[in-house]
């Protein structure tokens, strides 16, 4: 390796921690003191909390990394560029198109570290996070098995959901069981599909069987729609169903595959999975376009200005690449 490139890679990769360190450090102590007042709510100890915010930070790294990567590249050749070490380059018969190849070969190493980090960290840490969360500060009794299927228990009733489609607000595959005060089973609903509107449940090709006293028997019924009472929302169900930071690339893979044979549309899931190749690349298009706004001319304001300018267009990309993951939820995109 060159003297000159060994120069940029090492610069690079200090600015790069620096900026990761102060930015992840701003950001857990930000959702600290958020988040305060459930931890006290929940008597959750220090050491837990602790816990908890340490699961985060995997999560928080994998968000900020591509920004921090960005900020490096402008901050590394903007003090050469105001040091005059660029001029000296091209002095001593570098190209300015020379300095492109370590920063896309640091771009392309950042979006490796970055796939395989949040293929191997991100979903273990995410999926501990959670269920502190979930478990200990808000103290739900909803459960997520390994096969994504989920029950909710309340008061005397069990509701059991194989499947949930964010998008459309449906579950599907829905059983309800309603016990009486001997804990016998007083009624039974089955329901192939259900959707939220008006803030009620409307259940689909529904069978219900009642217990009937005093012979004990079950009287049968079928209904096309009905509307049923049921102690969740679809808010509930967004916090417990397993999402897809918690699982590497083969597990949603093999979701995807799981939920499009059983019938169901898995559009949300697909989306994910292809998002889980496309944004570790963030890092290399940030740091190519990082060297062209920190080498620009027209900057004779500083550093300062560079910077604020590549933040600006960092967020504008960052919007963009949402607004297209939006279209690809609602399947305006193919996934």
């Amino acid at each position: 390796m060159r003297i000159i490139n060994r120069y940029i890679t090492g610069e690079i990769f200090r600015y790069a921690a620096i900026v990761l360190t102060v930015v992840v450090g701003i950001y857990v102590v930000v959702d600290f003191f958020e988040r305060i007042d459930n931890f006290l709510g929940a008597g959750l100890s220090g050491y837990r909390t602790i816990i908890y915010l340490g699961y985060k930070i995997p999560f928080i790294i994998a968000q900020i990394l591509p920004v921090s990567v960005l900020l490096s590249v402008l901050i590394t050749f903007g003090l050469m560029r105001k040091s005059n070490e660029i001029t000296a380059l091209k002095s001593g018969g570098i190209s300015i198109y020379a300095l492109l190849r370590p920063v896309l070969v640091i771009g392309l190493l950042f979006t490796a570290f970055l796939f395989l980090f949040t293929e191997i960290v991100v979903p273990a840490a995410s999926g501990q996070a959670n269920h502190i969360w979930l478990q200990e500060v808000k103290k739900k009794s909803a459960v997520v098995s390994k096969e994504k299927n989920i029950w909710f228990k309340d008061n005397r009733i069990m509701n059991y959901i194989r499947y949930y489609n964010k998008a459309e607000q449906a579950v599907y595959g829905i059983t309800l069981y309603f016990f009486d005060p001997e804990f016998r089973l007083a009624r039974r609903v089955d329901a192939k599909k259900g959707l939220f509107h008006d803030g009620q449940w409307t259940l689909m090709n529904i069978m219900e069987q009642t217990l009937t006293e005093p012979d004990g028997e079950y009287d049968i019924r079928f209904y096309d729609r009905k509307t049923e009472p049921l102690g969740f929302s679809p808010e509930n169900l967004e916090t417990v169903v397993q999402k897809s930071e918690e699982m590497s690339f083969r597990e949603l893979l093999a979701y995807v595959h799981k939920v499009e044979e059983e019938g169901y549309d898995a559009t949300h899931y697909r989306v994910d999975l292809h998002a889980k190749i496309a944004f570790p690349f963030i890092c290399a298009i940030l740091s190519v376009m990082g060297l062209g706004i920190a080498l620009k001319g027209r900057f004779r304001e500083g550093l300062p200005v560079a910077i604020a300018f590549g933040i600006c267009l960092a967020f504008l990309y960052w919007i963009f690449y949402s607004f297209c993951i939006s279209l690809g939820y609602g399947g305006m995109l193919p996934p």
